[in-house]
């Protein structure tokens, strides 16, 4: 009986192609990924270093080595550069809403955010989102509730004037907290102030008042010296009033923003119009007009044309 040991002589040259027939096979040659295609340059460097091959074949080889390593190479270059390009536009941004210096650092900007906004919990104005709805919603709608109140922190962050913000009514354990908690990074670090008070007993009532779409005034101006509340409730039901009707109860004043005086209603496919927005798009409307002073340029910044409404310079 022959039996093979691994110290046997060299495999004939017959035997070598048909192994390499086997592996062609297996691996795909022809369809392998670039990855692998890498990985066998690495090789082939190694084997002209370890062994002494023919002159042609050295030639040829390295000049496929060359040639694909440049490739590599361009490959490489492109993404430094997109991925430069990128932390540029990144740290651009960040300059023009803050409206600072480029050369200063992730913590001084930090630091500063935390300054402006601790300044406007004294000097600056004040707004209130009334969480004492949150019982009335379902899981969906609270998590709806907990991304607007994300991005009216977010965009308060970046303004250059920013409002000092309270959530009123909003217990600790309940589930919207819990909800705020799960999908908002860094919640309970958030700089404003939580209670489970409700408004109405928090601040003075001639100072406050409430922003919902079913008032009959128009707010002309943000008061420095006045509270502005904006209803927590996502109500997929669309119960109408139902904020309207809590400051009615407790003799407050009302307000809506005014949509009627610079919008007109313009043609869409639904016929679809409507003046109910998101806490974080009434936020931004209030956020520019307390920067710019300017109704049509808060009202662009947070009526989307989804709504049915455009301004009236952009109509005529």
């Amino acid at each position: 009986m022959d039996w093979k040991l691994e110290g046997s002589p060299q495999k004939t040259e017959s035997h070598v192609l048909q192994e390499q027939e086997v592996l062609r096979e297996d691996t795909g040659e022809y369809g392998m990924s670039e990855s692998f295609q890498l990985l066998q340059i690495d090789v082939e460097c190694e084997r002209q270093e370890g062994e002494t091959l023919p002159t042609g074949g050295a030639v040829s080889c390295s000049k496929n080595v060359q040639r694909k390593q440049r490739h590599w190479e361009k490959i490489v270059a492109a993404k430094k550069s997109k991925r430069k390009q990128e932390k540029e536009r990144r740290k651009a941004n960040r300059v023009e809403n803050l409206g600072i210096c480029p050369q200063h650092s992730k913590r001084f900007l930090r630091s500063l955010t935390k300054e402006r906004l601790l300044e406007a919990k004294h000097s600056g104005p004040r707004l209130c989102i009334d969480l004492s709805m949150s019982h009335h919603m379902s899981k969906k709608e609270l998590s709806r509730l907990a991304g607007q109140i994300r991005r009216l922190y977010g965009s308060n962050k970046k303004a250059t004037r920013p409002f000092w913000i309270c959530l009123t009514g909003f217990a600790t354990d309940g589930p919207l907290y819990e909800e705020c908690l799960r999908m908002n990074d860094g919640f309970s670090s958030y700089l404003l102030d939580i209670t489970e008070e409700d408004c109405f007993t928090l601040f003075p009532l001639e100072t406050l008042v409430y922003l919902t779409p079913d008032s009959e005034h128009a707010l002309e101006d943000v008061d420095l010296n006045k509270v502005y509340i904006l209803g927590g409730l996502v109500d997929e039901s669309v119960q109408k009033k139902v904020t309207f009707q809590k400051a009615r109860e407790h003799s407050v004043k009302t307000a809506r923003l005014p949509i009627q005086e610079y919008m007109v209603r313009c043609q869409n496919g639904k016929n679809y119009h409507s003046e109910i927005l998101a806490i974080n798009q009434v936020f931004d409307i209030l956020s520019t007009y307390s920067e710019t002073q300017s109704w049509p340029e808060a009202l662009k910044k947070g009526v989307s044309s989804r709504k049915g409404y455009v301004l009236q310079n952009a109509v005529e």
